[in-house]
């Protein structure tokens, strides 16, 4: 055989699989498509997940449904996702704190969410904001702080699950105000608000989202948002930072496959998931306090990248409570 023979057998083949693959993307998915999130039914993350997949079943003519699977910060959603078959049929929701916190508090975790998994595209942004209820008599944020100094130990703040965006934004309000007060974790925000509610927990840092019904109808009283300027949609609330000078916290999302996944696959995920969040569903999840931020896979990588060197100094700050 001739290397010009070679060659050209070599090409078709190559061709031949490039064909292959593009035909696999274009038929994706040819099945039901599971997103997983490591949260509890109820949480601002399962609320915008499900609306990304109702979003998405309606594209690509497929069901596509949310798994819960809160539990180690993360670690027990990860490796489910980790082990699924790489075609694209299976998604992680990943939260700020897989990529923030957990590599930095779990060493010995054998899996890095932004080293392994394959990037998708960003979701979006979810200022996160301290509420209390109404019946406590608090108007303020600088009131809360001066209720926490004068009852040292005596208060319970929910802060979502232990190690999340939630928790190392309670953990640093207490490290930033020198008060004492009691974290009480959840797997979902919506978990928190009856026992507030009920007068067992006094006060909450969470998603706008999860706490906006609660917000709405005058049970919850809003004291402040963790952006650096005030929301558009909540001008009159207040940022920590007018209290607290530099304090600014953010959650956000964003979607990964697992392992493997091929590029062509995943490339198709994430422009049919920049068309949804270019919709009406865009608009649907800033009226609940998330800010879309379409992505390409190499931008959410450049973004992670920059989370993770605000977040690290705050982390080692609170190491020790979080252990």
């Amino acid at each position: 055989m001739t290397a010009i023979t070679r060659r050209t057998l070599l090409a078709g083949a190559a061709n031949a699989l490039i064909g292959i693959g593009n035909a696999r993307a274009q038929k994706f998915p040819d099945g039901p498509v599971k997103i997983v999130t490591s949260v509890g039914a109820g949480a601002a993350p399962d609320i915008i997940s499900r609306l990304v997949a109702d979003r998405l079943t309606k594209l690509w003519g497929q069901q596509v449904i949310v798994l819960n699977q809160p539990g180690g910060a993360g670690a027990v959603a990860i490796k489910a996702v980790a082990a699924a078959t790489p075609d694209g049929h299976t998604l992680y929701m990943a939260l700020a704190s897989n990529f923030i916190a957990l590599p930095e508090l779990q060493k010995n975790f054998p899996l890095d969410v932004l080293r392994d998994f394959v990037p998708i595209g960003f979701v979006g942004e979810q200022p996160l904001a301290i509420g209390v209820a109404s019946s406590l008599g608090v108007g303020t944020l600088p009131e809360l702080i001066a209720l926490f100094k004068r009852k040292p130990g005596e208060l319970n703040v929910a802060a979502g699950n232990r190690g999340s965006i939630l928790h190392l934004a309670a953990e640093w309000l207490r490290s930033a105000t020198g008060t004492k007060f009691t974290l009480v974790h959840y797997t979902g925000g919506a978990k928190a608000i009856p026992d507030i509610l009920g007068g067992r927990v006094q006060a909450t840092v969470d998603a706008l989202a999860s706490m906006r019904g609660a917000i709405d109808g005058g049970q919850l009283k809003l004291l402040a948002v963790t952006t650096s300027k005030r929301l558009r949609n909540f001008p009159q609330a207040p940022t920590v930072a007018e209290t607290l000078p530099g304090y600014r916290a953010m959650g956000w999302m964003a979607l990964m496959a697992p392992p493997g996944t091929p590029d062509r696959i995943a490339h198709k995920i994430s422009d049919d998931l920049r068309t949804i969040l270019g919709s009406e569903l865009g608009k649907r999840l800033d009226e609940l306090g998330t800010y879309v931020n379409p992505t390409t896979p190499t931008e959410l990588t450049s973004f992670i990248r920059n989370q993770q060197t605000i977040w690290r100094p705050v982390i080692a700050e609170t190491a020790k409570t979080l252990k």
